[in-house]
């Protein structure tokens, strides 16, 4: 075919493929346009998540300004395009509930600044690191957990599954985010230790292995920037140690900050010290199990002892 014909196909509006083959054009500018734009700007961009952005922005915008040119192209049943477009939204809402809550739990996403790609959140029950982030779902890195019985990594570590969640949860339940402005916890560490044990010296113990691990200087200054955005009221940074008296012993809370990602590294090695240190001074931990020793008939005939 020539290029004279190539060209007649181009602008025929009439025949079906006459307006098939320049839909083809279209969305063979489009792709190529997006491939060349996005890697510009992924060079231009300072940092992986720069280059992240700046590929998922041309992508969905070079993708809009295809539909809008194919649509303006079509012009569906000569000049009835709001019946049309109305008819049609009815149906697609009707029929792709789930997906347009999506899409509006994106827009949600990017306008309320809930988390960005990144961040170490818990969203539809599932704790994890942002890795991604579509109109649809969002992809996490799943964590750990102590308390939920469905993950076997008792612990904030990464578990190595990817999970993907609907953004429309961004409407149904609630979004903890763990790192967007403030990037600390409060752990606590809690041991029992019996009456009549030198209480007071474990107490000691404890707040003294709370200082070495906290981190007040950072969050200090977390919660400085924090502030500046929103009315935070004023919050204890200060490591403690908290008593307790309950009827089998006196329970010992030592409560300090942490940052988030190495929360489960430093609590270990405090435990570590802690039960050292109690050894070495002689202080027992309490525990509810009781020791129970059984003896057998003696050999010779005489009742047990004991």
């Amino acid at each position: 075919m020539t290029l004279e014909g190539v060209w007649d196909l181009l602008t025929d509006n009439e025949s079906a493929l006459g307006r098939t083959v320049t839909t083809v054009v279209i969305v063979v500018i489009g792709w190529a346009l997006a491939v060349f734009l996005s890697r510009l700007f992924m060079r231009r961009a300072a940092d992986a998540e720069g280059r992240y952005y700046a590929r998922k922005a041309v992508r969905y915008g070079i993708g809009v300004l295809t539909v809008i040119a194919l649509a303006v192209y079509w012009r569906p049943f000569g000049g009835q395009v709001a019946t049309v477009i109305g008819l049609t939204a009815a149906g697609v809402a009707f029929a792709m509930q789930e997906a347009i809550g999506a899409l509006a739990g994106f827009v949600n996403i990017q306008t309320g600044r809930i988390f960005r790609v990144g961040d170490r959140i818990q969203m539809g029950g599932v704790h994890g690191d942002v890795i991604d982030i579509t109109p649809l779902r969002t992809r996490l890195m799943e964590i750990g957990s102590a308390t939920d019985e469905k993950t076997w990594v008792r612990g904030r570590q990464h578990t190595g599954r990817v999970v993907s969640v609907s953004n429309k949860a961004t409407f149904t339940e609630p979004v903890y985010n763990y790192s967007s402005l403030f990037e600390f916890i409060w752990e606590e560490l809690t041991l029992p230790i019996p009456y009549g044990s030198d209480w007071r010296r474990a107490e000691a113990i404890l707040l003294a292995e709370a200082v070495r691990v906290s981190r007040i200087e950072g969050a200090g200054a977390g919660m400085t920037q924090m502030r500046r955005r929103f009315p935070v009221p004023e919050t204890e940074l200060e490591h403690r140690v908290f008593a307790r008296a309950t009827d089998n012993w006196m329970e010992l809370a030592a409560r300090f900050v942490v940052p988030i990602r190495s929360a489960r590294s430093l609590k270990d090695e405090m435990t570590r010290r802690v039960v050292d240190r109690l050894e070495a001074e002689g202080i027992e931990i309490a525990s509810a199990t009781m020791d129970l020793t059984v003896r057998g008939p003696d050999p010779e005939g005489e009742p047990p002892i004991g």
